[in-house]
C-alpha cells in the first residue's frame, strides 16, 4: 500500500542523539537497516540532524540525505531522484540575496502529532559555540523567521482548532538578533492573536540573551494566555566549568534571571538542564551544582551524564572517569527525587487546559497556568477545553484534579480540530490534489 511504499523509501534519524551510547546504537541500527534495504532492492532517503552534521560517515556512503532544518520542502524532489537510482544530498543553507533564511517555509502542509497542539520553530541555529554541542554543526548560525510569518502561522493554527502553541528553537532568547528585532516584540504580536481559552508556551532560552529583556519577559509570562514557564539550561553551577563549556555566562547571571522571574511572576515554573562529569569538573565544581539544585528545587530537571561527541572540542579535553560521572549523575538524581514540588498544592482550585491522553490511557492530561501537569478524568467533553479543577492528589511529576461542580468549560475556538492524521495548511481543493499526487508517487515507487 501507499504507506508501506513510503516507509520503504524515507527514514528520519533522531535530531538530538547527543550522547555517545545513543549515537553508537543509532549508527549500528542504521547500518543494519541500510544493508537490509539494499538486499531487498529498496531505496533509502535519510533525513535529520545526525547525518547532516556528519555526512561523511562510512555507513552513509551512497545514500541520499536531506537536511530537515532547511531543505525539508524539497523532500519530494529527493525521493523522486532516489527512486531513479541517483544519490542526492541537500545539506546546504538557504539564502536570499546572500542572507541566510530561517529554514523551510512555515506554511508547508503538515500533519500534527496532536491536532490540538501546534509547534512553531521561530528560528534555527544559534549564536553560541558550546564545546560539547554537535547540533551547531548541523544547524549553523542563527536565522530567524520574520514576525509576520510566525503570526500568520499561529492564526492559521487557531483557525484549524489548535488550542495550544509551542514556540521552539535552539535558543528562543536569541530570536531576531539577526533581523533587527527581538523576542518580546514577537511575543506581544503573538499574544494579540491568541483567542480566549488558548495558551502559548515558550521554548528553551539560554541566560545571556534573556538577561536583556527581563522586564518585558516578566510581563509576557504574566499574561493569562501565556504559560508562566521557562526552560533555562544552566548546565553547571561552576563558573570554571561554564567557561570550559564556552557558555558565555556565569552562574550569577543564571541566578539573576531566575530570582527576577520568581519575584515578578509568582509561581513560575523554571526548568533547567545539568551536565554531570564535563571534562575538568572537580568534586568542588559538582558540589556547587548540587547546592544550586538544593536551593531552587527545580520541579523539572534534565540530568545528562556527559559523553564526548566526535568532532567537538570537549571530546579532546581531559575526561572525568566514567565511574565518577556515573556516581555524580546518580547523586544528582537522588537529590532531585528527594523533594516533591506539588504537595502544597493539594486542595487548590486551578484552571487547566486539556490537550492529550496519558500514557497509561487512564486519564486526560492538562496543564495549569504554570505548565504543571494535571491529570483529569477521561471525559470527552473536556478534551481541548479549559476547565477549573480541584487538586486532590500530588506526585513527583503531576497532580490530579477533579472538575469542580460549578466549573465553566469553554473552548478556544468554535472551529473543529483537524482529525488525527489530517493535513494542516491545505484547502479542500489542494487536499485532493495533494492526495492524488501522493498516491500517484507512492504507486510509482511500488512499480
Amino acid at each position: 500500500n501507499a504507506s508501506a511504499a513510503c516507509e520503504s523509501l524515507l527514514l528520519r534519524s533522531p535530531s538530538c542523539a547527543l550522547t555517545n551510547p545513543i549515537f553508537k546504537i543509532l549508527t549500528c541500527s542504521l547500518s543494519f537497516f541500510f544493508r537490509k534495504a539494499q538486499e531487498a532492492n529498496k531505496k533509502v532517503v535519510l533525513a535529520g540532524c545526525v547525518p547532516q552534521a556528519q555526512p561523511r560517515q562510512d555507513y552513509l556512503k551512497g545514500l541520499s540525505i536531506i537536511g530537515l532544518v532547511q531543505q525539508i520542502d524539497r523532500v519530494v524532489e529527493v525521493v523522486e531522484e532516489t527512486i531513479k537510482g541517483h544519490s542526492v544530498r541537500l545539506l546546504g543553507q538557504k539564502k536570499d540575496n546572500g542572507k541566510r533564511l530561517g529554514g523551510a517555509r512555515l506554511d508547508l502542509p503538515k500533519i500534527r502529532k496532536n491536532p490540538l497542539i501546534e509547534i512553531i520553530s521561530i528560528n534555527t541555529g544559534c549564536l553560541n559555540a558550546c564545546t560539547y554541542c554537535k547540533t551547531k554543526h548541523a544547524r549553523g548560525d542563527l536565522a530567524s523567521y520574520p514576525i509576520e510569518e510566525l503570526v500568520d502561522r499561529a492564526k492559521q493554527s487557531f483557525q484549524e482548532g489548535v488550542c495550544e502553541i509551542w514556540l521552539t528553537s535552539e535558543d528562543t532568547g536569541a530570536y531576531g538578533r539577526d533581523i533587527g528585532t527581538d523576542l518580546p516584540t514577537l511575543l506581544w504580536k503573538l499574544v494579540e492573536a491568541i483567542p480566549e481559552g488558548a495558551m502559548l508556551r515558550l521554548g528553551m532560552t539560554n541566560p545571556p540573551y534573556i538577561l536583556e529583556h527581563l522586564e518585558e519577559m516578566a510581563k509576557i509570562l504574566s499574561h493569562p494566555r501565556v504559560y508562566a514557564f521557562l526552560h533555562i539550561p544552566v548546565q553547571s553551577a561552576s563558573d570554571s566549568v561554564l567557561m570550559d563549556m564556552k557558555r558565555e555566562y556565569c552562574v550569577a547571571d543564571f541566578r539573576r534571571v531566575v530570582d527576577f522571574l520568581k519575584e515578578k511572576v509568582p509561581g513560575i515554573t523554571i526548568a533547567t538542564d545539568i551536565i554531570c562529569g564535563f571534562p575538568g569538573e572537580t568534586d568542588e565544581d559538582f558540589q556547587e551544582t548540587m547546592k544550586l539544585v538544593e536551593q531552587y528545587k527545580f520541579p523539572s530537571l534534565f540530568i545528562n551524564q556527559f559523553y564526548p561527541r566526535p568532532g567537538t572540542p570537549a571530546a579532546k579535553m581531559h575526561q572525568v572517569p566514567a565511574a565518577v560521572k556515573k556516581q555524580r549523575t546518580k547523586d544528582l538524581s537522588q537529590l532531585f527525587h528527594s523533594y516533591n514540588p506539588y504537595d502544597h498544592k493539594v486542595g487548590e482550585r486551578q484552571r487547566v487546559l486539556v490537550t492529550e491522553e496519558s500514557f497509561d490511557s487512564n486519564y486526560y492530561v492538562a496543564h495549569n497556568p504554570f505548565y504543571e501537569q494535571v491529570l483529569v478524568p477521561k471525559d470527552p467533553v473536556l478534551m481541548g477545553k479549559m476547565v477549573e479543577v480541584s487538586i486532590y492528589e500530588a506526585g513527583k511529576h503531576f497532580m490530579k484534579g477533579q472538575p469542580v461542580s460549578d466549573a465553566r468549560v469553554y473552548a478556544a475556538s468554535i472551529t473543529r480540530p483537524l482529525a488525527k492524521g489530517e493535513v494542516s495548511g491545505l484547502t479542500e481543493v489542494s487536499k485532493r490534489h495533494f492526495l492524488f499526487y501522493f498516491v500517484g508517487k507512492t504507486a510509482s515507487a511500488q512499480v
